[in-house]
């Protein structure tokens, strides 16, 4: 007993595809089998069902409607998993025996182009890493718009400047060598950091000669310089890799990638993923949303093309002062000129995502209404190139330069499609009355015979005497008259039985045969070349696709450069300058997020870090005075002022950063099995590493993870080493709860201490937010611990202790400790005036006694 020949094509299919979830496609479902069936019945919470397939026992299955699969598709490829589409690539009507079926579609999470599978703002990489020579190769490319960037770096930290890009770009997916493990530090945080799926590929996807030609073949050039990729590289292979993958996955012939960007490690400043995440620059550290964010602030983009570019921006801070220059001047003049800004908002309001509806044309997905979003964007185009005519920067230039106006593409389109569509391309009404000569013809014959129809059933009427007689059509008998018993001894000897109903009869005619053999023949042709001519236009289209990303890619500039002149205005954002002599002078300085967020005015405060005497600064003050915040903030200012945008200052006058390194909170690592300590520690050493006099480092709390004088031991040694010209020399700032190291200001050059402003008032504390010359002489942590609301006794008690050791007494342990020394302070003093109240004999009091206790009593309850 052998499997059936449908179950027999099932497995020789999946055999072939043994690492994906086979989509089968049975009639207007998607079936799965066996381990499949079992797998999504449990990840989808799917009936299981069986399925005689000629064993002995019914093969495990369960199924989905093929129109809404993909939303069972996303939910899958987002829990990791690879699928695999599985179509009948033949008519079953005309198909003899089995129908033939085909992959058609391979789905995994880095090659994903549906849009109901995507997140509009954010890009969709794949990613592809090599080493060749002792160099490493980095692709990231977005299969969903063709956005595709290649670098490549040799030297003893490659593996730590691939692990900071792939941690840059997160990517969904990874393409690997078989033996990428013996890359210790890329390893390490592939197998214990990295949450997108690793593919491991065979050793010809990333060979030197193949990778190569693959290469020359897709761009059509005769080397990859041509595509500004240096020749048989490392770079060279991760973007042959990706290719190779894009065009296996994708079995359409055609891929949407038809632009490189090739950058080198020194473009960009260095922003790996601790300094991302410390600085909440895309994502908060507790919630992982969007609000609260850097990005959250800076992004009133208008379009989805243009919040995948400002996500990158921020991730991507230049080096180049020209380039920034260039970024600043256009954001200037949007500034200033309110006109062009509105206006231009007001055209960005209305385009529709240009780079995805490209790349679904490019792999035959679009339908008629994607075309028509496509034309409703191009016919803003000429509107926005002609208030950008009257633009002076060279930035906004060129982006009038590159927005092609596409004034074909529209024309056709508008031509041809229908304006309301239908969502399906293969059953007519999408080719627009007088574009095609046949098309007409064929939707008269149609309209006529519908006119037919009625003749018919009004001659036959009069003919028969059969005032009810109904000629109508269904898809198994086609045309026929329909008479009810009542009337059937009226029925015409020429009228041929061919159903029996209830109420009466169904009768054919040699006539309605004959029309409807017309009627149907047209209908088949017309929706068959209605496809034809569509599909005829969508390639055109596609052969077009390089004028089309140039066009996205500005409109996308465009986008965020009006975004960042947008909230300059609304959040009184200055232009910054910069300067050659590696200084940062910040004058009242906020920052960008807690001063949306915060109900109360934002403390404004200045920063000078220099290469002399200022390059270091110490940090004191209580926990909630703002140390954090505003450490954070001059990290955050240098950061815009690189992306190109304005910054919440009275002014500034900045370097150009390398590198902005953070070391700020921590956490155990439990997938590596590291204490809160070894990862501060790893985090440190990571830091003394990789910074140069250049970068700007963001130390807060260094060794609070291990005891007292181990910490300070540790923290004392760190700022040396930064602090020293001849080691690192770095603009720092440095926050701390050793009091000890503010000594430093008078032992090493370059160090200066500050505090945060605080005011007392009895056993209370008031922060003024204020960073001020000078190191802290009290921590006041037992009067943050009040604010913070622990129990009065637990106060009470450490103010004991904290005198006790101050005056160099052995603390010992309080046995008398009661129910009050754990209730908080104000009720403690309520209790007291309560029983104060209850000792009183108020019929033997004076009127003069009254007054006295009553006024005590007031002051206490004051106090």
């Amino acid at each position: 007993m052998g499997l059936s020949p449908m179950m027999a094509q099932y497995m020789q299919i999946k055999e072939s595809n043994k690492d994906c979830i086979l989509f089968f496609r049975l009639g207007d479902f998607y079936e799965m089998f066996f381990e499949d069936a079992k797998t999504v019945s449990g990840e989808l919470d799917l009936v299981l069902t069986g399925k005689e397939c000629g064993l002995s026992e019914r093969a495990p299955m369960c199924g989905v409607p093929f129109h809404s699969a993909e939303n069972y598709i996303a939910r899958l490829v987002e829990k990791g998993y690879k699928v695999a589409i599985c179509e009948q690539v033949e008519d079953p009507a005309t198909a003899k025996g089995l129908v033939r079926r085909e992959i058609v579609r391979i789905i995994t999470p880095g090659t994903v182009i549906e849009n109901s599978m995507l997140e509009e703002g954010r890009s969709n990489y794949l990613c592809a890493v090599t080493v060749l020579n002792d160099t490493v190769g980095l692709c990231f490319c977005d299969a969903s718009t063709g956005e595709t960037h290649v670098t490549q770096t040799s030297g003893e930290d490659m593996f730590s400047f691939a692990v900071g890009e792939i941690g840059r770009f997160s990517p969904r997916e990874v393409l690997l060598p078989e033996k990428y493990g013996e890359y210790d530090k890329l390893a390490e945080f592939l197998n214990t950091k990295y949450e997108g799926m690793k593919t491991l590929r065979g050793k010809a996807s990333f060979d030197i000669n193949q990778t190569e030609q693959r290469l020359l073949s897709h761009f059509k050039v005769i080397s990859t310089e041509n595509i500004n990729v240096p020749a048989k590289s490392a770079s060279a292979c991760a973007l042959g890799a990706v290719i190779e993958y894009l065009y296996e996955t994708g079995l359409t012939g055609n891929i949407a990638v038809s632009n490189v960007n090739f950058y080198a490690r020194n473009k960009f400043m260095r922003l790996d993923m601790t300094a991302v995440r410390n600085l909440e620059i895309v994502e908060t550290i507790r919630t992982k949303s969007k609000k609260g964010t850097l990005l959250w602030v800076l992004d009133k983009t208008k379009t989805a093309m243009g919040k995948r570019l400002i996500k990158s921006w921020l991730e991507q801070p230049l080096m180049s002062l020209n380039e920034i220059n260039l970024r600043h001047n256009a954001v200037e003049e949007l500034f200033g000129d309110t006109v062009m800004r509105g206006e231009t908002n007001e055209l960005l309001s209305g385009i529709k995502d240009i780079e995805r509806i490209i790349s679904a044309i490019i792999y035959n997905k679009a339908d008629a209404r994607d075309l028509r979003l496509l034309w409703f964007t191009l016919c803003k185009l000429p509107y926005i190139k002609q208030i950008l005519q009257n633009a002076s920067c060279r930035m906004l230039k060129e982006i009038d330069n590159d927005i092609d106006p596409l004034y074909d593409i529209a024309e056709l389109i508008d031509s041809a499609i229908t304006e309301e569509p239908p969502t399906t391309i293969k059953e007519g009404g999408i080719i627009k009355t007088g574009y095609n000569d046949e098309v007409d013809s064929l939707r008269e014959i149609m309209q006529n015979g519908t006119g037919v129809i009625a003749s018919i059933e009004m001659r036959e009427r009069e003919r028969t005497g059969i005032k009810n007689l109904k000629v109508k059509y269904n898809r198994v008998f086609g045309y026929y008259i329909e008479v009810t018993n009542s009337f059937l001894d009226l029925v015409p000897e020429d009228y041929m039985r061919k159903q029996t109903l209830t109420g009466g009869e169904r009768f054919i005619t040699p006539e309605l045969k004959e029309l409807e053999g017309k009627l149907i023949g047209a209908k088949d042709r017309l929706f068959a070349l209605e496809y034809a001519i569509f599909d005829k236009i969508r390639q055109h289209i596609c052969e077009q696709k390089v004028r089309l990303q140039t066009t996205a890619a500005a409109l996308a500039r465009l986008d965020v450069l009006c975004s960042f002149a947008e909230t300059a205005i609304q959040n009184d954002y200055v232009r910054p300058r910069f300067n050659n002599e590696g200084a940062i002078k910040i004058l009242a300085g906020r920052h960008p997020v807690v001063e949306k967020l915060s109900n109360s005015p934002f403390v404004a405060n200045d920063t000078y870090l220099d290469r002399a005497d200022n390059r270091c600064a110490i940090i004191t003050g209580p926990n909630m005075a703002g140390k954090s915040t505003y450490m954070r903030q001059v990290a955050i200012i240098a950061l815009m002022a690189q992306i190109g945008c304005f910054v919440p200052a009275q002014s500034a006058d900045l370097c150009v950063c390398d590198a902005i390194f953070t070391r700020v909170g921590a956490s155990d690592d439990l997938s590596s099995g590291r204490s809160t300590f070894m990862v501060e520690m790893s985090e440190v050493a990571d830091i003394l590493n990789y910074a140069t006099a250049d970068s700007l480092l963001i130390l807060d709390e260094i060794g609070r993870g291990t005891s007292t004088f181990d910490g300070m031991a540790i923290a004392r040694s760190v700022l040396e080493y930064i602090a020293n010209k001849n080691k690192i020399g770095a603009k720092t700032l440095f926050a701390t709860h050793y009091h000890e190291l503010t000594a430093m200001e008078f032992e090493i050059s370059g160090v200066k201490n500050y505090n945060i402003a605080v005011k007392k008032r009895g056993d209370d504390i008031i922060f003024l937010r204020r960073i001020v010359k000078g190191g802290a002489d009290e921590s006041y942590g037992v009067e943050v611990a009040k604010l913070a609301g622990l129990p009065g006794g637990v106060i009470k008690r450490a103010k004991e202790i904290l005198n006790d050791a101050e005056q160099g007494k052995v603390v010992s342990y309080k046995q008398e400790a009661t129910l009050n020394d754990f209730l908080p302070m104000e009720t403690l003093q309520a209790t007291e005036l309560l029983s104060e109240l209850k000792i009183i004999d108020v019929e033997t009091l004076t009127p003069i006694e009254s007054a006295k206790i009553l006024y005590d009593l007031v002051q206490k309850a004051k106090d």
